[in-house]
């Protein structure tokens, strides 16, 4: 029996498509190796407690405030647990419960909670010109020099910024040489752009970049720096397509980047990049996944920019915390003293906020087992 159809030759693949074929291995290898060296970070280990605990603090400062005032605040807070109370009284370091009238539980700060939120507003104070800075180093990587204000709203946990910044009229946000440009009716249409709009200024250089001018001198050619997780072996053939995605030209997030074709590796590299350095600019230089998605069609990237994450896992590292994924940049973890990326101010406070969490996990502990609470903390400063 002779068939009509002739047989098809095999076209060869196009750069991209072979790039995928070949990037899946690494797909399938990074959902199954889980590092537990970043489990073992006290910040990122509580990532997914520590906004709605610090939004908890501030709401309660500086008076007792009973649970029904804020209970209604649980979708908004984001908080893991369905209601308010139960969140609260999981950390009794920070959240001191009495009973009012009619039996409703009452909650206040502890002196420990109390003193870190001061603590807090003084470094903002003092570096407020480093951590607004950060913030406008995202908005000069929009095309536009502009972002939707929901979408900045979004970003100043994580940037240090306090979340009632563009609110309180205390702030004044025209001293950090922002300004809230309105379009149109309704919050959608209001956008966080620049006072002078950015004109004559020499944009600045990437983290990548600095890398590479402390190691070349130059920054003609720059690469990503690469950190392997344990046990993750790569075929040769991709070893081959890195080393290759290396020497691609860099874009920097602060470049126009019109000329570039959307579907090749040039663009992915520059995604690549982006990320990199808005996780640079982070307080822990990690983030939620959904979040950095919000910021895709005002950064400039790809539809599926979301796929970088598990295409290069020696970048960035996937950490799953209560149902909920965060991309956490390897080299602020890994790189030691060899990297450009500065310290945030706000870190060490976030890990004395941290520090609280523990404390009350070793309160509870101790309430089970009946043995008598002593404990030892830079944040309360006694036992």
């Amino acid at each position: 029996m002779q068939f009509l159809a002739k047989p098809r030759s095999l076209e060869p693949l196009p750069p991209l498509a072979v790039h995928l074929q070949s990037m899946a291995y690494v797909n399938v290898m990074m959902r199954r190796k889980k590092d537990s060296s970043f489990d073992a970070v006290p910040e990122l280990s509580h990532a997914r407690d520590i906004r709605p605990f610090v939004s908890l603090a501030r709401l309660l400062s500086p008076s007792p405030t009973p649970v029904s005032a804020v209970s209604k605040l649980g979708p908004s807070l984001e908080t893991p647990d369905r209601r308010v109370t139960a969140f609260l009284r999981r950390f009794p370091a920070a959240f001191v419960e009495s009973v009012g009238q009619h039996n409703i539980p009452w909650f206040r700060l502890s002196d420990a909670a109390a003193r870190l939120l001061r603590e807090e507003r003084d470094v903002f104070a003092a570096r407020r010109a480093d951590v607004c800075g950060r913030l406008r180093r995202v908005v000069l990587m929009s095309p536009r020099r502009r972002l939707p204000l929901r979408v900045a709203q979004g970003m100043l946990w994580h940037l240090g910024i306090p979340e009632d910044y563009f609110k309180d009229l205390d702030h004044d946000i025209a001293q950090d040489g922002f300004k809230i440009a309105i379009s149109g009716d309704g919050d959608d249409w209001r956008e966080l752009g620049l006072i002078d709009d950015a004109k004559d200024e020499e944009m600045p250089l990437s983290v990548l970049q600095l890398n590479a001018m402390r190691k070349l001198g130059s920054v003609e050619e720059v690469s990503v720096p690469l950190f392997p997780s344990k046990g993750l072996r790569l075929k040769q053939k991709i070893k081959d397509w890195l080393e290759r995605f290396q020497r691609l030209p860099y874009v920097s997030p602060y470049e126009d980047f019109s000329h570039i074709n959307r579907g090749s590796d040039v663009s992915e590299k520059r995604a690549v990049g982006v990320l990199h350095e808005l996780l640079s600019l982070f307080v822990t230089c990690s983030a939620e996944r959904r979040r950095l998605c919000c910021l895709r069609q005002h950064l400039g990237l790809p539809q599926n920019f979301h796929l970088v994450f598990e295409r290069h896992p020696h970048v960035f590292y996937l950490l799953l915390k209560e149902k909920t994924c965060f991309v956490v940049l390897k080299e602020a973890y890994m790189a030691g003293e060899d990297t450009a990326i500065e310290e945030h101010p706000m870190l060490e406070v976030r890990k004395k906020y941290v520090e609280l969490m523990e404390q009350s996990r070793e309160i509870i502990r101790c309430r089970q087992s009946g043995k008598p609470i002593e404990l030892e903390s830079k944040v309360c400063g006694d036992s």
